[in-house]
């Protein structure tokens, strides 16, 4: 039984397929015709934006990586060098700094540090990556590195647009059932004192 004034107050229930005239369903709440048109705009998001979201900033960030990629290749060359001292042997096999030694193409004589294997013997050949001014240096970034770059920071943009969509839905869908509670309550506030009068008589 419902309340006079309830929205659910409307006489002989309809039968299968009976249509309120101008509305489809005679019990939607305006609560529910929002949640299905926020439901639609989150498909709408996630359908469309997700896609350019995650293409947008995976290509970005390619490009991005591909300039560092150019710059370094521009500024860095291989060069084989010599140890000008032996790296002790021991039992910790990590690369340490040892010291080195290379001409350039000019003629000049360079000097410098590299990570070398331990127990490498003095006048090993190794082979680094020096700048133009003979500083040594880290290998250039690779293409495989921005392809990845390129990749990780689209796939974190899908996931913020999912996370955003997700937080987005519970949170209206928090709202609207805390409305929907409350007229509930309004609502039982007027049924109840009908029904307990019957128990009275």
């Amino acid at each position: 039984m419902s309340a006079p004034g309830s929205p659910y107050a409307s006489g002989p229930p309809f039968g299968h397929g009976d249509r309120v005239p101008g509305t489809a369903n005679s019990l939607r709440r305006g609560s529910d015709r929002i949640e299905c048109w926020f439901r639609r705009v989150l498909m709408v998001v996630l359908v469309l934006g997700l896609p350019a979201a995650a293409v947008g900033a995976g290509l970005t960030a390619y490009q991005a990586s591909m300039r560092t990629v150019r710059a370094q290749a521009a500024e860095r060359h291989p060069v084989t060098a010599r140890l000008t001292s032996a790296v002790r042997h021991d039992d910790d096999w990590t690369k340490r700094p040892a010291q080195i030694r290379w001409t350039d193409a000019h003629g000049i004589a360079h000097t410098g540090a590299a990570l070398v294997k331990p127990g490498t013997p003095r006048g090993a050949a190794v082979r680094v990556w020096v700048t133009k001014d003979g500083t040594v240096t880290t290998a250039p970034t690779s293409t495989l590195n921005a392809t990845a770059s390129g990749w990780l920071m689209g796939g974190m943009a899908a996931f913020g647009v999912a996370a955003a969509s997700s937080a987005a839905w519970t949170g209206v869908r928090l709202i609207l059932d805390r409305r929907r509670y409350a007229q509930w309550d309004a609502e039982w506030d007027l049924v109840e004192p009908r029904w307990s009068a019957r128990f009275r008589r």
